[in-house]
């Protein structure tokens, strides 16, 4: 089963509308909040909001605020569960940010629609009590500045710290980028124009090289599917991207049935790229039909393959239930937090689609964050059979989501196949333009606007 991605792209430039004003956040009570609207079209708009609590732990919130037209609508938002009466907007906590810290902070958003002006709302207000605060703190200390150079420069030979994915520098980062589809069926979309627009124009951080080991994959030329991998690598590194070396396993979904396999092809490009620093291991893509039992006994065998060549890369473990930690099973995240992989160094991968699968694995991803090393290697926004309608509201809750856990993924695909998922229009691999809105579906233009965005890698 192939998983497909689209994702409705936003339209104009960012205006930045603060909603911010008292004390500084030491002296402050209540809450701050802060909204912008991100994209803006005839009669539309697309607007977040930041709301930071600054005084006592709350649960249970809901978040108020006062449209000041009286042809203002919220439309549809996320990671909130919003109503709107006359002017008076609510919004209420859900699952996964229902409990706000003092300091803590947490992402919303709305489309919404206006029939006269489109000016800030007013009035803010958390559990009844006003957002006059700031989260200004003249004691904080001051942000990293931006610093220059390709993400493999800047953060070098990646670990896991903790929960997180952490540079060289020990600080953590989130990585954001592309899946190829299988490489045995769009070899032509990785050329040296596609990924130079991959690195340059979309700011990519990443490629992962999806190599299938079944359906015309691996199996069928060992030899020769290993150089298209070490080509791809090559490819990224001397573009400053990370590498994930993705070994495809689907169809049958116990990762044993390829024990051997997987043995042989890691042990020849761990050897390979082991003096590289951009290269990372996903050792299963998505089990499934299997025990999480079976999972961890693959994957503490294929574990020492790879760390007797490369013994520093990060390696991603896939889980039961095509990779959604056993949620699709009717299980959850607690058989991985009991039952671990002995291994040190790893992440767990978890895939999501954001039409099938909503807010109780967002509820899950955010438990999971807090005990477990995440990575979202591959992710859709369509239903998880590959088809259906874009849920433009639940992708968009969905990536808030891993921007503010610090999650890295890879959105699939970066292709030109005649799927939704795909970042191209038909026919685009051919030709040499790989960034203009001409050649981009919804799913590319979104998800380039998404990527470019400065990364701020912190270095100190």
């Amino acid at each position: 089963m192939k998983r497909l991605l689209a994702l409705l792209a936003t339209g104009a430039s960012v205006v930045g509308l603060t909603v911010l004003a008292g004390p500084p956040a030491q002296a402050a009570t209540g809450c701050s909040a802060e909204y912008t609207i991100t994209s803006q079209w005839a009669g539309g708009f697309q607007a977040g909001v930041k709301v930071t609590n600054l005084g006592d732990p709350v649960s249970d919130w809901t978040l108020g605020f006062t449209m000041p037209d009286t042809g203002q609508k919220v439309v549809q938002g996320w990671n909130a569960t919003w109503s709107q009466s006359g002017s008076a907007v609510t919004a209420t906590g859900v699952d996964w940010n229902r409990t706000l810290a003092t300091g803590a902070s947490t992402d919303l958003g709305f489309v919404g629609s206006f029939t006269g002006s489109n000016p800030a709302p007013t009035s803010f207000s958390l559990n009844g009590v006003a957002c006059t605060g700031s989260v200004t703190n003249p004691t904080d200390p001051p942000t990293d500045p931006p610093v220059t150079g390709t993400p493999a420069d800047v953060n070098g030979q990646l670990h896991v710290c903790g929960v997180h994915l952490c540079n060289q520098y020990d600080r953590p980062i989130q990585l954001r980028g592309m899946s190829t589809h299988g490489i045995q069926w769009f070899g032509s979309c990785y050329s040296d124009a596609s990924l130079d627009a991959l690195a340059d124009d979309w700011k990519s951080d990443l490629l992962r090289v999806a190599m299938y080991v079944q359906e015309d994959g691996y199996e069928t030329d060992p030899d020769g599917f290993t150089r298209q991998v070490n080509r791809l690598v090559d490819m990224a590194e001397a573009r400053g991207m990370y590498a994930l070396i993705d070994f495809h396993t689907l169809t049958p979904g116990d990762p044993n049935y390829n024990l051997d396999r997987a043995k042989t092809f890691f042990s020849s490009v761990a050897a390979r790229n082991a003096d590289k620093k951009n290269v990372i291991y996903e050792i299963a893509n998505e089990p499934n039909g299997v025990s999480w039992a079976a999972v961890k006994n693959y994957a503490e065998q294929v574990i020492p393959v790879i760390r007797a060549a490369d013994p520093d890369a990060v390696v991603i473990v896939g889980t039961r239930g095509w990779s959604s930690l056993g949620v699709s099973d009717g299980s959850n995240e607690s058989e991985v937090v009991n039952n671990p992989v002995n291994a040190a160094n790893i992440m767990y991968a978890f895939h999501f689609y954001a039409a099938s699968h909503k807010d109780n694995y967002r509820a899950t991803v955010s438990r999971a964050a807090s005990q477990l090393p995440l990575f979202v290697s591959e992710f859709g926004t369509v239903s998880a059979t590959g088809g259906g309608a874009v849920d433009r509201a639940s992708s968009i809750a969905w990536l808030d989501l891993l921007d503010q856990l610090k999650i890295s993924y890879a959105n699939w695909t970066f292709s030109d196949a005649d799927e939704g998922s795909a970042a191209f229009k038909p026919g685009t691999c051919n030709g040499s333009d790989f960034s203009s809105s001409a050649v981009l579906t919804e799913s590319g233009a979104l998800l380039k606007s998404r990527i470019s965005t400065a990364d701020n890698f912190p270095t100190s």
